[in-house]
């Protein structure tokens, strides 16, 4: 089940064409099968190269995550299963680029808020004041 491209946000959506592909044999322990079969993948994606985003879209990404997207997967031992984890990687690094920070609106107390928080603390200056000895 192969296929052509990837959503990554809802507007935006990259052609796996996009994404190159590296194999190379994983490290750490695993026998013949690891000795012999090439199941670590890491996948490339150009940003600049991309026909799949706008000029904003690219110099957001540059900006935040560099030129080159780039992930490794060798968590599994299939190669299929590590290419698909590697697409997922690059897929979560370009929305991460993508996003924007919404502005904080400064915001400011209710009135009846403020009346609450001073009577608290005169309550409280009340409460302590009579904790204290007698002054002669």
């Amino acid at each position: 089940m192969e296929r052509e491209s990837i959503r990554v946000t809802r507007s935006v959506s990259i052609p796996i064409s996009e994404i190159a592909f590296r194999y190379s044999r994983s490290s750490g322990p695993g026998g013949q099968h690891a000795q012999k079969t090439e199941t670590r993948v890491e996948a490339l994606f150009d940003v600049e190269a991309s026909s799949s985003l706008t000029d904003r879209q690219k110099n957001r990404v540059v900006r935040k995550a560099g030129p080159i997207l780039r992930a490794v997967a060798q968590d599994e031992r299939s190669q299929a299963r590590n290419r698909e984890l590697a697409t997922e990687r690059v897929a979560d690094a370009l929305r991460e680029a993508l996003h924007i920070e919404r502005r904080r609106v400064a915001t400011k107390p209710s009135k009846g808020a403020v009346e609450r928080r001073l009577e608290q603390k005169r309550r409280r200056s009340q409460t302590k004041r009579l904790r204290q000895p007698p002054r002669d």
